[in-house]
């Protein structure tokens, strides 16, 4: 008898369980509910309904807002934001998986100091390299170009990404690398062949950040972007919401939609990949 009880408590935990994740979830996921609906609304109705189901669908707030009040519409933005998020990623894996690798599978002089320091810049705020940062661009004639937006990342200056992939090099076993040395393959060799595709979960991760971080990054075009035509989306969002004249929001906001799908799109195609990885950098062996 007391099996069977078991079992219906067991249910009962289980069912409270997934209504409370439920509950969670739509409190979480509310303003973006609400931010669909209202790209569908009008001005009034944005702010007097609290509710996110609108009173009719007008999907014009799409078209006027796609416009802009530039010469350019937003898939040049769009076009500018994967012109500099692409580059950035290519040169990020590059440059962190080879110094991941480095600090993880070699033995050099001041191996833990330099790591020791590496960890260290990860509680340095962003903000206090900007004016050095940009004085360094402007010397070398950076400014209103993506070059101050790039290349930084392919010296591994994302410590995060390299700590992650350390992380996770570090919980894989070096069987079939003494293997692979044994057949004769070198370092480089090793990376590629071994390493590269058993980090698959965590390169993946480094990607999805990568790629939310870049899309959504508005303080770094706004320091060293001054041409409109060169503007990320980001940038173009805010110049959409005019200081002197009244604000039509529904177009704000139904670009600022449109702004998400890239980011939500790159999140969901690798979700299990994304889930693997961020949770086995954790783990040493």
């Amino acid at each position: 008898m007391s099996e069977p009880l078991t079992l219906g408590r067991d249910q009962g935990n289980k069912w409270l369980r997934y209504i409370a994740l439920g509950v969670v979830a739509l409190v979480m996921l509310y303003p973006l509910i609400w931010l669909i609906g209202a790209s569908f609304k009008s001005n009034t109705e944005i702010f007097t309904e609290v509710g996110f189901w609108p009173s009719k669908f007008d999907f014009s707030s799409y078209a006027k807002g796609w416009k802009t009040s530039t010469e350019y519409t937003f898939a040049t933005y769009f076009l500018n934001s994967f012109l500099i998020t692409i580059p950035r990623i290519i040169v990020t894996l590059i440059s962190c998986v080879l110094v991941a690798y480095a600090f993880a599978r070699f033995e050099f002089y001041g191996k833990k100091l330099l790591f020791s320091i590496m960890v260290g810049t990860m509680m340095l705020p962003l903000i206090v390299l900007r004016l050095p940062q940009y004085l360094m661009f402007r010397e070398l004639g950076w400014l209103d170009s993506y070059l101050p937006l790039i290349v930084p990342s392919a010296f591994a200056t994302d410590t995060f990404f390299v700590f992650m992939l350390v992380q996770f090099l570090r919980g894989i076993p070096r069987d079939m690398e003494e293997a692979a040395q044994i057949d004769g393959c070198n370092a480089l060799q090793l990376l590629w062949h071994i390493i590269v595709p058993m980090l698959k979960p965590a390169i993946i991760s480094v990607i999805v950040f990568q790629f939310i971080w870049t899309m959504n990054d508005f303080m770094g075009p706004l320091i060293y972007l001054a041409s409109v035509e060169k503007y990320p989306v980001s940038l173009a969002l805010k110049m959409s919401i005019g200081a002197t004249e009244e604000v039509d929001w529904a177009n704000v906001i139904a670009i600022s939609v449109v702004a998400l799908i890239p980011s939500v799109a790159v999140f969901f195609a690798a979700q299990r990949h994304f889930i693997e990885g961020a949770t086995s950098s954790g783990v040493k062996g």
